[in-house]
Parts: C-alpha cells; sequence; structure tokens
C-alpha cells in the first residue's frame, strides 16, 4: 500500500478538505495544460510565468536554476526543433498544503508532424503564488531514446583545422548496438609528432536517462564522465588518468551546435593533480 505523508493524512481530517482538493486539482490541471500552450504557441513570456522566480528543473543529468535561465535553455531547445510540440498528461495531483500541490504525469514530445511522441515521467511541484499555481520544482526522467536522441545530429563525418597550431582532427559518430549507444573515432594529426586516435563511446543509463560517455586513445589515456545540455550547448564533464597511467586529470568540453552541418568543440577548466591547466583553443568542425 503506497505510503501517505502526514501532511496529506492530516489535510484529509481537515472539514471541506476534498472540495478544496477538487478545486485545487483543477487549478492545477488548467496551468498544465496553459503551459503546454504556451510550450507549443511559442509564448515565451506565458511560459515564463509558469515558473516561480527561483525555480529548478532537474532533467536526467542536467540541472537548471531560476525562472530566466529554465525559458532560455527551453528556448533554446525549440530553436534547433522548430517544430516540437508538447502534450501534458497530469495523472495525479496532491495537495500537500494550502498553497502546495505535488503533480504526477508524463510529457510527450513530437519533434516533427506525425512523429510518435516521445514520453517522459514527470514529478513536479506547483506553489500558489499571486492565484497562480506556478512551478517551483520539476524532475523529468528522460527515457534512455530520447536522452540519446539529443545528440543524434553528430552522427556523420566531421573535418576540424586547428589554425593556429596547424593541427587537423577528423572524427565519425555512428549509432550502435541497436541504436542505444553512440560510437564515435577521431583522429588528431598534429603539424609534428605521432597522431592520436580517440575511441568514443556515448550511452544514456537506462534508469536515470542521464547521459554517459567513455574515452580511449592511442596514447593509454582514458576517461569517463557524463553530457549534461542546457538547451544549447552540451557540458561533457570528465574525469580520467593520462597517458603515463599516473595522476588525475579533469577537463570539460563545451560541445555547440552550429546548425548547417557545424559544431564547436573546447575542452576548458583543465587539471592535472588539481593543478590548473590552460583551456584549449576551439575546434571548428564542419561536416564533411
Amino acid at each position: 500500500m503506497r505510503r501517505v505523508s502526514w501532511v496529506a493524512a492530516m489535510m484529509v481530517c481537515m472539514p471541506g478538505f476534498a472540495a478544496a482538493a477538487d478545486d485545487v486539482e483543477a487549478e492545477v490541471r488548467k496551468a498544465s495544460a496553459a503551459y503546454a500552450e504556451a510550450y507549443n504557441t511559442r509564448d515565451y513570456k506565458a511560459l515564463s510565468s509558469q515558473w516561480t522566480e527561483r525555480a529548478e528543473l532537474v532533467e536526467g543529468g542536467a540541472r537548471v536554476v531560476g525562472r530566466d535561465a529554465i525559458v532560455a535553455s527551453i528556448r533554446g531547445w525549440l530553436e534547433r526543433h522548430p517544430q516540437a510540440k508538447l502534450a501534458v498528461n497530469v495523472s495525479q495531483v496532491e495537495q500537500l498544503a494550502g498553497p502546495l500541490a505535488r503533480v504526477r504525469g508524463t510529457l510527450a514530445f513530437t519533434k516533427k508532424p506525425g512523429e510518435r511522441p516521445v514520453e517522459t515521467p514527470f514529478e513536479s511541484l506547483r506553489v500558489l503564488e499571486d492565484g497562480s499555481w506556478r512551478l517551483g520544482e520539476s524532475l523529468v526522467a528522460p527515457s534512455p531514446a530520447a536522452a540519446l536522441d539529443e545528440l543524434g545530429w553528430l552522427v556523420g563525418a566531421w573535418q576540424a583545422t586547428d589554425a593556429k597550431e596547424g593541427t587537423a582532427v577528423t572524427a565519425t559518430y555512428e549509432k550502435a548496438i541497436g541504436g542505444q549507444a553512440l560510437v564515435g573515432r577521431m583522429k588528431i594529426v598534429p603539424k609534428q609528432g605521432a597522431a592520436i586516435e580517440t575511441l568514443d563511446l556515448i550511452h544514456a543509463d537506462r534508469a536515470t536517462g542521464q547521459v554517459r560517455s567513455w574515452l580511449f586513445d592511442s596514447t593509454g589515456a582514458r576517461a569517463e564522465g557524463v553530457i549534461v545540455s542546457d538547451g544549447t550547448a552540451f557540458d561533457r564533464t570528465l574525469t580520467g588518468t593520462p597517458a603515463d597511467g599516473i595522476g588525475r586529470v579533469q577537463w570539460t568540453q563545451v560541445i555547440v551546435p552550429g546548425g548547417e552541418g557545424r559544431f564547436t568543440l573546447q575542452s576548458i577548466d583543465r587539471s592535472l593533480d588539481g593543478q590548473p591547466l590552460p583551456d584549449n583553443p576551439p575546434l571548428h568542425f564542419k561536416r564533411k
């Protein structure tokens, strides 16, 4: 039997609670429908009014804090998917206290008309603020397929040249194991010295939807980490060991899709055993 919170148990005993709960559920469902309408019509002012000022959105491994940042993240995603539509299916509304309600359900995303929607479960807290039931927190657990699909644009062949250092880079990405993973192979040819080859494995965790990554290269170095997105760029935070196997390296790869067969990759916040290293210059890739 499902455990009932002590707050809900107390409120059940309150006179008029059932009627109040019915009213709250109707208002919350109305707010959820308005959210989908604002999303689908790209009414970012109305979408902004759905969130509290210090709201939090947690999706997979990504956490976005603040109303403005959340709306900017959503806007960035929609600009990359201009035909996308959303349906919000509310399955449960539980009033925790007078001005607070927990909402559970699914989000159904369709990137293009006619495509099969991708459904992801969500749990949110809505707060009654200035007469409106606004989102104070929302936790979304994307399906592994949906999480990995966000990086599907990487599939193909790419090339880049570091004009300053004279390093040439080629990369290819393909779907593997029935679309459950992306496998990338990169070859870095410096102006002087031996070429380095890397193997990049990207996979979405089935339990959380978090996108994980493993890197190996021909020098013997290896690293692993996670990939998160703010709607416009992807940050891959990595930790591993260098070629000699001694020490601990950490860095973040910032991957920014540029549209029209382009993206930029830059390694920043680099360190070896806690000692900072300079950022690498950005690489500007073009699709071959």
